[in-house]
């Protein structure tokens, strides 16, 4: 992540989510994020219809746009031309992983400004798959933002984070024989040594 908005959400995200594979969208607190609100998003995520649409866009968001994107399908963001990024939706409603996606964007008189999409699952009422938590950045400040707004975008760059998952440790080493004294199998990588040189 190159912008420091994506990366203090993902941290905020993170430290939300604590060993789990997502955060629930009730525990997040605006006020503890209130410097990001308005380069963030909100998407309600619909699997069986392979949509998403924006349910929540900061002001910055918006105003890269030049209007309201709440309600607007999510695609809305690359254009009518584009690709439909439903693919960057499905990593992370189905893998349960974090994307961040490099945008190249461009207003009508062909002007060009380089994004970061970010993109997190978030449950809802125990569910998974229907919301996810991002912020859309700029990189830099081209003069003409916020006076001629983006029409297209195409995607540059797709990056997966890792799980942060705890994996599974080596198994508890049996315990010994009562009165034989066997210390039983050591494990060494994929096998276990017994007494006597056995494996």
């Amino acid at each position: 992540m190159k912008n420091p908005t994506s990366r203090m959400l993902h941290a905020y995200w993170e430290r939300l989510r604590g060993e789990r594979s997502a955060p629930e969208r009730a525990e997040i607190e605006p006020g503890e994020i209130r410097h990001l609100l308005a380069d963030s998003l909100i998407l309600e995520l619909d699997m069986a219809a392979r949509a998403a649409t924006v349910r929540l866009a900061g002001t910055r968001v918006c105003a890269l746009y030049g209007q309201e994107l709440k309600g607007a399908p999510f695609a809305r963001l690359w254009g009518s031309q584009a690709p439909d990024p439903w693919r960057i939706v499905e990593i992370v409603a189905t893998d349960t992983l974090g994307v961040v996606a490099g945008l190249r964007a461009t207003n009508t008189a062909g002007e060009a400004a380089d994004l970061e999409l970010l993109l997190l699952p978030l449950r809802h009422r125990g569910r998974t798959q229907v919301r996810a938590l991002g912020t859309l950045s700029l990189d830099g400040a081209p003069p003409w933002i916020g006076l001629r707004p983006l029409v297209q975008a195409e995607t540059t760059s797709l990056r997966i984070l890792p799980s942060r998952r705890p994996e599974a440790g080596p198994p508890a080493r049996p315990a010994v024989r009562s009165g034989a004294g066997y210390p039983g199998p050591v494990r060494r990588g994929h096998l276990f040594v017994h007494a006597g040189g056995r494996i």
